[in-house]
């Protein structure tokens, strides 16, 4: 799914979900003021907007289950045939955050309080 049509496919989500609340909105009016068959007119369509709604939230989650899946099948991938690569650079990341916080450390070693990162 490309970043272009996953945006679309929010935007799509949002107006119908706007439209449902809209239709909700209508319809406690509706029922407020006259009740009846107009009543049962915007529920029934009320119903079906929520069902559609519903529907492209589960194509969503299912679009969305499947690019993770396949980003972890992909970094599971590369860890195992680049197993030393991925461990320098975990033993990179860890070095800089060391360096990091022993920097931090310092600059407050200097003060009579104890270092406090976390």
């Amino acid at each position: 799914m490309t970043e272009f049509s996953s945006q679309t496919i929010k935007n799509e989500l949002l107006k119908d979900l706007n439209a449902v609340v809209h239709e909700g909105e209508q319809l406690l009016k509706s029922v407020v003021d006259e009740g009846g068959d107009q009543a049962n007119a915007l529920r029934a369509k009320m119903e079906s907007n929520l069902k559609a709604a519903k529907n492209k939230l589960r194509q969503i989650e299912g679009s969305a289950i499947e690019t993770t899946k396949t980003a972890v099948r992909a970094t599971d991938n590369y860890v195992h045939e680049n197993p030393w690569r991925v461990i320098g650079v975990s033993v990179a990341i860890g070095a800089v955050i060391g360096l990091l916080l022993y920097s931090c450390c310092n600059e407050r070693s200097g003060s009579s309080s104890r270092c406090k990162i976390l």
